[in-house]
């Protein structure tokens, strides 16, 4: 167990830590920001999460569609995620060409952002909830502790266009809603069809179906606010936008989440027992 005690730790930034179990006594902690898969963060005594969770609720309406269990409340939360990445894709066509190959802070581009959610579609929707079987599209972008990427398909060398991209994600996600439009609640909640032998997610084998298309529109919803995200930090503010000042005075960059923060598809690895049915949906 690692230790420190009477650190100066200002401006630390800690990436992709499992911080499980951690204790911070007698710190002194401001204009802190913390990204990531968090519960039961006790502050001071009080159980924060819940409020944070509430928070994120009344300002993403959607987040509560996206945790339904009925096929109607699904139907509807994957027309507003459609919805929102179409006004977003528009607000980058606008952008000064090669935006949606820019990276911010070391982050992915939005055509990466965008491959990455053709490789979760694969993964998690046609895999897990179709029993395919069948390689996933050469140009999904799996994050890089992934196994055996080519061997599912994948093109790690892959510089598709954007247009390219965006015809992939046209095709799934017309299969998506097609799909959406038919299922039934007992197909939901039926176990997951995930062939058998090697293939990612190795963890969804046990889960219902359910469960993993909740992945998959929590993935769109959060891959959309980190693309938001980044083109306002290019330079493009979203309509709308409200600038908000840091103790400092300097602008306060709209950041309620970390690209990085993946648990679907990353933190998972390292945090199975989140992902028991007796958790809440993971919030990617």
């Amino acid at each position: 167990m690692a230790s420190f005690n009477d650190q100066d730790l200002t401006d630390a930034e800690f990436r992709e830590c499992d911080l499980t179990r951690a204790r911070l006594i007698g710190v002194v902690m401001q204009d802190a920001v913390i990204d990531g898969l968090v519960r039961n963060l006790v502050v001071n005594g009080v159980e924060v999460t819940s409020y944070v969770e509430a928070e994120l609720d009344r300002r993403h309406p959607v987040r509560r569609l996206i945790r339904s269990a009925d096929p109607v409340g699904l139907r509807e939360a994957f027309r507003q995620l459609r919805a929102d990445w179409a006004a977003t894709l528009g607000r980058l066509r606008g952008m000064p060409e090669g935006s949606e190959n820019q990276r911010v802070g070391g982050e992915w581009s939005a055509v990466e952002t965008l491959r990455h959610l053709v490789f979760v579609h694969d993964s998690w929707f046609r895999r897990c909830c179709l029993g395919s079987a069948e390689p996933f599209t050469a140009i999904g972008l799996a994050s890089e502790f992934v196994p055996d990427q080519e061997e599912q398909g994948l093109d790690r060398a892959a510089t598709p266009s954007f247009d390219e991209v965006l015809a992939a994600r046209g095709e799934q996600g017309a299969e998506l809603e097609r799909w959406l439009s038919t299922v039934t609640p007992d197909e939901l909640s039926a176990p997951a069809p995930v062939p058998a032998g090697r293939g990612w997610p190795p963890y969804a084998r046990g889960k219902s179906v359910l469960e993993c298309v909740h992945v998959v529109l929590d993935e769109e919803w959060a891959h959309h606010g980190f693309c938001v995200r980044d083109l306002d930090l290019l330079g493009c503010p979203s309509p709308g936008a409200v600038s908000k000042q840091e103790p400092s005075g300097e602008r306060l960059a709209p950041r309620e989440y970390s690209r990085r923060r993946r648990p679907a598809v990353r933190l998972a690895r390292r945090a199975k027992s989140f992902l028991n049915p007796d958790n809440p949906p993971l919030r990617p």
